[in-house]
């Protein structure tokens, strides 16, 4: 997946000391954790390989590259807004920390699938087109978004005292990505009568805890 990249708008230098650790290493996991959500987007909204400029109940995305033309598979007009908003900001973060990875550390870095977004994808892929994968996708989205939280709150306090551009995309993950997550969990009451969804995992011991595809709930855990 080749992005465009434009020039720096503010710090132009690496990190000091253990920020720049830190940070090459979370762009890159955010990269690939944003990529993995292209292709669970594109499940619920289906692709578009010719787009127009309505924006209508039946648009779908562009494909991500790697994968074929998909069509649709949730039935939910909400849902799938959610997914086709998804998945445009995060193809803009994805472009926005590439450009801080290539500007202040001269890192071309290349999207990759990791072993949680793979698996997260594979469940949907398997779901059943309608009522199932709206479920499911709900519950697992709501995962994803809620495994990116640790690491945005790093980001949030940890990176170099410069580099204020990379803290105010970790703030607007932050709210964007919680709001969705109170989103889902009304959608799962409304159209399933699911009131205690949680997108965590508390039935494994606490150092299990953060892992895995799926939240705390229903038929598919």
């Amino acid at each position: 997946m080749t992005l465009s990249l434009s020039p720096a708008s503010h710090a132009d230098a690496p990190g000091a000391g253990h920020t720049a650790g830190f940070e090459v290493e979370f762009m890159q996991m955010t990269i690939d954790h944003h990529f993995s959500a292209l292709r669970i987007t594109e499940l619920a909204a289906g692709t578009d390989l010719q787009r127009n400029g309505d924006i209508a109940p039946n648009e779908g995305v562009s494909p991500t590259p790697g994968f074929g033309a998909t069509p649709a598979k949730a039935t939910l007009d909400d849902l799938k807004s959610l997914a086709r908003r998804n998945n445009r900001m995060q193809r803009e973060e994805i472009m926005t920390l590439q450009r801080f990875l290539h500007d202040w550390y001269g890192i071309d870095y290349e999207p990759k699938l990791r072993r949680d977004g793979r698996e997260m994808i594979e469940l949907l892929e398997q779901a059943r087109p309608g009522a199932d994968f709206n479920h499911l996708f709900y519950e697992v989205f709501s995962r994803h978004h809620y495994t990116l939280m640790e690491p945005v709150n790093g980001c949030v306090a940890g990176v170099d005292l410069t580099h204020e551009d990379l803290r105010h995309e970790c703030s607007n993950m932050w709210h964007s990505q919680t709001a969705d997550i109170h989103m889902m969990r009304k959608e799962l009451r409304k159209h399933f009568g699911i009131d205690d969804y949680q997108p965590f995992k508390g039935r494994e011991p606490l150092r299990d805890r953060f892992w895995g595809p799926r939240g705390q709930h229903s038929r598919h855990d």
